[in-house]
Formats: structure tokens, sequence, C-alpha cells
């Protein structure tokens, strides 16, 4: 049964509708969840513009909104950038900070914040650090005599342990009462200071970067079959491998920019798309994106309507990805 039920859902052309459908409902949906409740009476009426509630409306504007939508795309981010990473280095064990991505967001996120600067430059800290970081490990692994794949994701470990040991050491320097805290609750990943500005700066390298992994779906496909069968395929095999993981470190820089470090994403959200629809990039990357999305805005809405404190969602998806993975290590489900 299982075995037929999977096969309907890769043949299926209802299934990435059906996925869009539920996220645009949960969009809306999640506008009333939060310590403020709203009706979906009042969503509605400020869809539609016919709001008579000036509260309701700011609300809904300043700070649902800009936190649903960076929920949502965040999760797509990381969801669709693990996707591609697994692909293009064929290891179901990659995620979007194999290449010390995250970590390079997370180390100039904490350099803003011990130089006092406002949100706005620790969103661009974070997003340039983490392009700096992918680009210093991929021009440390050309010298490596080893495989490119093997040598970029050894770099990156390399590279993304450097950026921790960099941020530890600025926590020495942080000031106790305000700036320790702050670095502290950002690694740890949250949404609470998402803003109209903020995910303006971040959603079009989030977007950009999830069309051109679309588009090059095809390609992906090709790459994850051996060096020789690509080459006859005429594939430029480092060209359309550079391509990907700028695109994907784009993806994963806007979001972690954005919410911070939210872990496990892009590591187990892939795993379950493919076990819907298998491992043809065409699906499996708006799948994979698509349920991403849904998944940390169920988790955000979680956390907003049962606990009275701004918790961490970084920690509690830790929560939920340590021991989904080991179950599916346990099953033999990774592929």
């Amino acid at each position: 049964m299982n075995i037929t039920l999977r096969q309907m859902l890769k043949n299926s052309k209802l299934l990435i509708p059906s996925l869009l459908l539920i996220s645009a409902i949960l969009v809306i949906v999640s506008l009333g969840f939060g310590y403020y409740k709203l009706n979906l009476r009042d969503v509605f009426n400020y869809i539609f513009g016919t709001s008579t509630d000036p509260f309701a409306k700011q609300v809904i504007e300043n700070i649902r909104l800009p936190r649903v939508l960076s929920a949502f795309f965040i999760g797509l981010s990381l969801s669709a950038s693990g996707a591609a990473y697994q692909g293009v280095f064929k290891n179901p064990l990659v995620s979007p900070d194999i290449l010390g991505v995250a970590s390079g967001c997370s180390m100039g996120a904490a350099l803003a914040i011990l130089l006092d600067l406002s949100y706005f430059y620790i969103q661009l800290f974070s997003f340039g650090f983490g392009l700096i970081t992918v680009a210093i490990t991929y021009a440390l692994s050309i010298n490596i005599r080893s495989s490119m794949k093997i040598a970029m994701i050894l770099t990156g470990t390399m590279i993304g342990s450097l950026c921790f040991s960099i941020i530890t050491l600025m926590k020495y320097f942080a000031d106790v009462n305000d700036q320790l805290p702050e670095i502290t609750y950002w690694i740890a990943g949250s949404l609470s200071k998402t803003s109209s500005t903020a995910i303006l700066f971040s959603l079009p390298f989030m977007v950009v970067g999830f069309l051109i992994l679309y588009f090059m779906s095809n390609r992906i496909n090709v790459l994850t079959l051996s060096k020789d069968e690509a080459l006859s395929l005429g594939i430029n095999v480092k060209l359309n491998m550079r391509i990907v993981i700028l695109a994907s470190t784009m993806m994963c820089s806007g979001a972690v920019s954005l919410g911070g470090q939210i872990m496990w994403i892009g590591l187990m959200i892939p795993h379950i798309a493919r076990g819907l629809v298998g491992n043809n990039y065409r699906k499996l990357l708006p799948v994979s994106a698509l349920i991403g999305g849904i998944f940390l805005l169920l988790v955000d809405n979680t956390i907003r309507s049962l606990f009275m404190m701004e918790l961490p969602i970084g920690l509690l998806i830790s929560f939920i990805g340590a021991p989904f993975f080991y179950m599916l290590i346990k099953k033999g489900g990774l592929k």
C-alpha cells in the first residue's frame, strides 16, 4: 500500500498545486496566530482592504505579515538549497552549512552586534560573510589533491569550525548585559526581529536563487550521475556545479541573515520530499521548498500559540530534527 501511494504521488500532477494551495491557506491562517489574537474575519478584512480596526491592521502589517512570510521563505530556501547540495555532492548527509555558509553568516552577525550596528547592518554583515566564507572554502579546496567534492566538504567543515571559534572569541569581548544575549539568541535562530525592511533585503536573493536552481533542475539530475556519464551527456560539470553552489549559497545566506541559524530543515525536509516524489529534481526542488516553508510556518505558529515567551525557533527544530534523523537512519531511509 505504501509503495502504491508513493508511486501515485510520483506520477501525480496535483501534488505541487496542492502544496501551493496548502501554503496559501496556511499563510492566511497564520496571520491570526500570536499573543494578540485575530480571527479570520480580521485577516480577510485586512486582505480585502475593508478593515475598520486600525490596531489589527498595524499588527498584521508591521508584525504578523513580515514574520509569516519570513518563516515560509526561510523554510523554502533552506530546504531547496539542502536538496540541491545533496544532489551535487551525492551525499544524503549534506546540509546547507556543509561549505560553512551558516557559520560565516553567524560570524558576520556577531561582528555587527559587537560593533553596536543597527539590525540592517547585522543582516548585511551576515549575508556578506556567508558569501565570503563559501568563496574562501572554494578557493582553498582547489589546491587540495583530492576529489573536488570531498575537498570542498572537508574544507567547509574546517572553515565552519574556525568561524565558530571566532564567534566564541567575540563573546568574550561582548557586553554581558546586551551584546552577549543578542549574539546567543541570534545564533539559536529567531523570527522575533523580522520586519518588512529585513524581508525585502533577503527575499530577492532567496527567490532568484530558487529560480536558478529550478531552471537548472534537469542539469542537477545529470550532476547526480557519475562524472563520466555527465560528460558524455555534454554537461560542463565544474561550471554547472559552481552555479548550483552559488544559487544555493545565495538562498542559504538570505535565509540565515533573516532568521539566524535554523538547523536541520535543509537536511531533514529533502529526505521527506524524496520519499514522496523520488530523485527527479524537477519535482524534488519545488516539493522540498514547499514542504520546508509549510513546516517552518507550522513550527513558528506552535511557538506563538503555546508559549508566552519567545523561544528560539532553531532550538525547537533541533529537538524535532535529531530524533527524526535517527529514525530515518534506523529505517535505512537515506537516499
